[in-house]
């Protein structure tokens, strides 16, 4: 059985994340001082509601920032967005995250599982160890095909 991790457990580092509208949608923010917690330019898992999504942490055009632009049902459509319907859209709607509100996003798992919840929230998620580099290997080449 998987154990289960609360938000507040001290293994868990949250970073505060600035909700912000795209000419798309909406986008996190994350600032720099907290980008040792992310991998960027790989997909990664992210919890919503305890549903497990995907998403990809990209770099900004400019500074040290990095950002999670869409989060998405599958690793090839966190790929390539195009036409997917983006989750993190829905999700700052139903939690009623305004433009400039904060989001906080959990590490679960540094490069591998985060989550994300509104401030005064507490989360709850399957706590478990990222596949090895042999397993992620397969399973992008899968992926690809």
């Amino acid at each position: 059985m998987t154990d289960r991790i609360a938000s507040d457990h001290p293994s868990v580092q949250t970073v505060r994340s600035t909700c912000t509208e795209t000419a798309t949608g909406v986008k996190l923010e994350v600032p720099a001082e907290d980008r040792e917690a992310f991998s960027t330019d790989e997909v990664v898992r992210v919890v919503l509601d305890g549903d497990e999504l995907f998403a990809r942490v990209e770099r900004a055009l400019t500074g040290d920032a990095l950002s999670i632009p869409g989060i998405y049902d599958t690793p090839d459509l966190a790929r390539d967005p195009s036409g997917a319907t983006d989750r993190l859209a829905e999700w700052t709607a139903e939690h009623d995250v305004p433009a400039g509100g904060s989001v906080l996003i959990d590490v679960v798992e540094p490069a591998f599982l985060y989550g994300l919840r509104s401030p005064g929230e507490t989360a709850y998620y399957d706590a478990r160890e990222p596949p090895s580099d042999s397993l992620s290997d397969i399973a992008e080449t899968l992926d690809d095909e």
